[in-house]
């Protein structure tokens, strides 16, 4: 059963153009002329309980126009949108409550206060009972590993430290969905790992569907086995990244150090360069897998090293954006 169902909706803002200089703006001023921008095209989606979904696509596709429908925030011109039984805008007390929003480059916390202090105001807002409160509070504080930063105005914070808190105050109420746009942008390996693996077990114990906006592919790969690709306002591919892979992402190079000589006259050999310490193979993954590859290379040759090389998820991506001409 669908727990977010989005059927055929469709967004157009209507846009004010105005010339340069000040004889433009006196020009639009009495005369006004406007552009229509189709920033959302009949989108329809559906999504269960506990998924955590890729939503992906180039600047100006239409990502977080269907956030904001989705969170309550924008009005479709046309078509439903139902998460978990309620009507976002219409059900609105009940349905915020329900949900979690963090935009990374927009803040929910007050920057001249410690986060704290938000905690406490976000405690009141979504009428948290106490002992409710401190215990998820407590908890987000030793998964985020918050404990030594809560006391800090927000402004003094790191972007990493930010996020982090970010995060926390859209969990505070323990929502059922969670919308998170770029929540890594700008932040270092260590806070990214730290954010990827708390979103995934946020996900795992609570069943928390996540939708995720992002443009940082490796957020990707290590968080959603499903990818809604949406470009020009239009879906363009609903399904698994594993599928996306087998067709954009079926090279692999493999580098084996040995002494030995080999020719392999395969058909899943794309590519044998000799090396001075071995050999390079490029490798289509279609036709053998990785460790069925190894396997026969072990049978004919002694290895000393093997490095394989895993894929790249960004140009994976960009092929499929080619593919679609987005």
């Amino acid at each position: 059963m669908s727990f977010i169902t989005v059927k055929h909706i469709n967004k157009t803002f209507k846009v004010p153009l105005k010339n340069s200089g000040i004889l433009g703006t006196l020009k639009s001023f009495f005369k006004r002329k406007y552009r229509y921008i189709k920033a959302i095209n009949d989108i329809s989606f559906s999504i269960k309980k506990g998924e955590i979904v890729g939503y992906i696509g180039p600047n100006g596709a239409g990502k977080s126009t269907t956030i904001k429908i989705l969170s309550g925030i924008l009005i479709p011109d046309s078509g439903t949108v139902k998460v978990d039984g309620l009507i976002p805008l219409k059900d609105r007390k009940k349905y915020v409550g329900k949900i979690g929003v963090v935009f990374g480059q927009r803040s929910q916390l007050w920057w001249d206060i410690p986060a704290i202090d938000s905690f406490n105001l976000l405690k009141d807002i979504y009428k948290i009972p106490n002992e409710e409160y401190q215990k998820t509070l407590n908890e987000l504080i030793e998964l985020l590993n918050l404990k030594n930063i809560l006391n800090i105005p927000v402004r003094q914070l790191s972007l990493g430290n930010r996020m982090k808190c970010e995060i926390a105050a859209s969990l505070l109420h323990k929502p059922k969905i969670l919308f998170l746009d770029e929540p890594t942008i700008g932040l270092d390996a260590v806070s990214k790992k730290i954010v990827r693996e708390f979103i995934k077990k946020i996900n795992k114990q609570n069943k928390v569907t996540v939708i995720l906006t992002t443009h940082d592919m490796a957020d990707i790969e290590a968080l959603a086995k499903r990818i809604i690709l949406i470009g020009k306002g239009s879906i363009l591919y609903d399904g698994k990244l594993s599928s996306l892979k087998k067709k954009y992402d079926y090279l692999r190079k493999i580098k084996v150090v040995t002494k030995d000589k080999i020719t392999l006259n395969k058909d899943y050999i794309v590519k044998e360069e000799k090396l001075d310490d071995g050999i390079n193979f490029t490798v289509d993954i279609r036709k053998i897998e990785i460790n069925e590859f190894i396997k026969l290379l072990s049978s004919k040759i002694s290895i000393i090293d093997i490095d394989i090389d895993s894929g790249n998820i960004d140009e994976l991506i960009v092929k499929l954006y080619e593919d679609f001409k987005i």
